[in-house]
């Protein structure tokens, strides 16, 4: 059979997902699903069974929807799928707990490929096993444009959780992890550059230091977050939570050699990256004044009690900003900080 006869692969035609209606999109989202000892009841049951040895759950969800946190001329359907994972087990690692499994809610358009399915379901499946949890589960529905709405389960392993209230006065900031590189890497996109490969894979695909998190609440850190909005915003919400102040050192928060070489050959700003680019999922935490960090921890700054200024306020080198800064998700864009 040649390359130019009908039935060769080169002339396959891919199936939307009407034509291959619910249950084959769900089994074709659920093929690659294997078997956990933490999940005893998985997909193709009324609902799931988790194993819970604590005796507690940690819980969170998130969503990325076609055209609002993601644009397939920018990236692909298993990145898609990998990414939505990845900022779910964020919030897991920024509790202290380790992920155990994912439920994944599909919707897409009726006239979507039965290749768009198959990447967002590899790329779920793959983001699970790199996230330590499993798939345990979710639902498929029509609607407008895709949408991937994922819904994690965590283990805090006997530790007690860490939360955003927890920074007390002279406690040291620290973070772990990358800061502006998915900014960076969206930027390369859009100005349709060739080049930065690593900043463009973090933009579709951020690789959060989930270990860091469990790491961090064995080490004492009195509260945790991760960099979803951008570092400011999310500094911001620690500070308020907590009741203090943050006080940055713009020396620390210095551009690495790559967001440099970025912002040069586009004629950008590093700094703002690093400042109200979020996405990479860094974890930022407090930690006592005095007592050191884990290892690969960076101090950035300090806490401090309210004073002139009130609780919430981050400043850079003294400099407190726009109120704004980092992502807004009912605004059109990033708020322009700095």
């Amino acid at each position: 059979m040649t390359s130019e006869e009908p039935d060769s692969p080169a002339h396959t035609r891919v199936r939307t997902v009407a034509e291959l209606g619910e249950d084959g999109v769900i089994a074709l989202a659920t093929g690659g699903v294997r078997p956990d000892p933490r999940v005893p009841v998985g997909p193709g049951d009324d609902a799931a069974v988790v194993v819970a040895p604590d005796g507690r759950t940690v819980v969170s969800s998130d969503a990325l929807v076609e055209g609002r946190h993601f644009r397939f001329e920018l990236t692909t359907p298993e990145h898609v799928g990998r990414r939505a994972i990845a900022q779910n087990a964020a919030d897991i690692a920024a509790m202290g707990a380790v992920c155990t499994a994912f439920t994944v809610t599909l919707g897409c358009p009726s006239e979507t490929g039965e290749d768009v399915i198959a990447g967002i379901a590899r790329g779920t499946t793959l983001g699970a096993a790199e996230a330590g949890g499993a798939i345990a589960g979710g639902d498929v529905v029509r609607t407008d444009q895709v949408l991937l709405a994922v819904t994690v389960l965590g283990d805090l392993q006997g530790r007690e959780p860490v939360l955003l209230s927890g920074a007390r006065p002279g406690d040291v900031v620290a973070v772990r992890g990358t800061l502006g590189h998915s900014a960076a890497g969206l930027d390369v996109l859009l100005a349709g550059y060739d080049g930065f490969d690593g900043l463009v894979e973090t933009y579709r695909c951020p690789a959060p230091p989930l270990a860091a998190g469990p790491q961090a609440a064995d080490a004492g850190a009195t509260a945790l977050t991760d960099v979803s909005d951008g570092l400011l915003r999310d500094a911001r919400a620690l500070a308020r939570a907590s009741g203090v102040t943050i006080a940055l050192d713009g020396a620390l928060l210095a551009p690495d050699a790559e967001l440099t070489a970025c912002a040069a050959a586009l004629g950008a700003d590093a700094g703002r990256w690093v400042r109200t680019g979020g996405e990479d999922h860094a974890l930022l935490a407090t930690f006592p004044a005095g007592s050191p960090l884990p290892g690969g921890w960076r101090a950035i700054g300090t806490a401090a009690e309210p004073g002139e200024r009130p609780a919430g306020t981050v400043t850079v080198d003294g400099d407190a900003g726009p109120a704004g800064g980092g992502w807004n998700t009912f605004t059109e864009a990033e708020e322009d900080a700095r």
